[in-house]
């Protein structure tokens, strides 16, 4: 019986020991199964099909920011192929950033000093370039302000503390201001109550807050303030047209397509979209 007993044990050893064989050979198969040429072709194709599409940066002027967010959609429904990247800031500031090598394809301005500083170092091509809209000068105040200020003159009053502008070196909106002061014989009075602000964005945010008596703003981004919360009180007169150039940066790598912006920008869609939010269109 127990000679039965141990022959049991072997043969039942024996088949487990085959069951066991024959598992382990299964389980190194599947792992090791070689890629075939198949399993390359279908992962390439996923790949390429997940490519994100071209993309092209644009720096413009912070006042562009409204029209331009609504040119880049409609120019990426219209081309598909190509992503915008926008980039808003004051214009001396954009230009910086080119000067240190940023890689921006697109450069818009919101004057023709910075324009013309990057083409004299051949930092945009300059056979791209185009004016392609024009803003006013506009004199604002907060909304509750009980301050009797009709003009620029008024500003001299003893009771207006804090007067914003943009800073002349890095925003446009600034020198043009500081301009339309010293033709007026006012700038020494009022230069001491001045608070730049970097961009006109921020001088707008200024007067909306009330944190200033009073601020100069383009009538675009006037028309961009919270409902309610300034006072549009005057026009102000400066000596130059406030003009906006475009143009290709020299160093961009995708000059097809940025191209096809700036035709899209001083073409008949981009003029009806800067004539919305009310800027005067050039003519071609």
């Amino acid at each position: 019986m127990r000679k039965e007993l141990i022959v049991l044990l072997v043969i039942l050893g024996v088949f487990l020991a085959i069951g066991c064989t024959g598992n382990g050979n299964e389980a190194t198969n599947e792992t090791v199964t070689p890629v075939t040429n198949e399993t390359v072709t279908a992962t390439n194709e996923t790949s390429v099909s997940g490519q994100n599409p071209d993309a092209i940066t644009v720096s413009a002027a912070a006042s562009l920011t409204e029209a331009f967010t609504d040119m880049e959609s409609q120019f990426e429904t219209e081309n598909p192929g190509t992503d915008v990247n926008l980039n808003f800031a004051g214009s001396g500031n954009l230009r910086k950033q080119i000067e240190g090598g940023a890689p921006v394809d697109v450069f818009a301005s919101a004057d023709q000093k910075n324009m013309d500083m990057l083409a004299n170092e051949t930092l945009i091509d300059n056979s791209t370039r185009k004016d392609f809209a024009e803003n006013s000068l506009v004199l604002i105040v907060p909304a509750n302000s009980d301050l009797n200020i009709t003009g620029i003159k008024d500003l001299t009053a003893s009771d207006v503390g804090k007067i914003s502008i943009g800073n002349p070196e890095t925003a446009p909106v600034g020198k043009y201001a500081t301009q339309a002061l010293t033709e007026a014989g006012l700038w020494d009075q009022l230069k001491d109550k001045t608070i730049l602000a970097e961009d006109v964005k921020q001088v707008l945010t200024y007067v909306e807050r009330g944190e200033v008596d009073a601020g100069f703003v383009y009538m675009t981004d006037a028309k961009t303030a919270d409902p309610g919360t300034i006072k549009i009180v005057a026009t102000v007169p400066v000596n130059t047209s406030i003009s906006y150039p475009i143009a290709l940066v020299s160093a961009s790598d995708n000059k097809e397509e940025a191209q096809e912006f700036v035709d899209f920008v001083t073409g008949e869609e981009g003029q009806e979209i800067l004539e919305k939010y009310g800027f005067t269109p050039e003519s071609e």
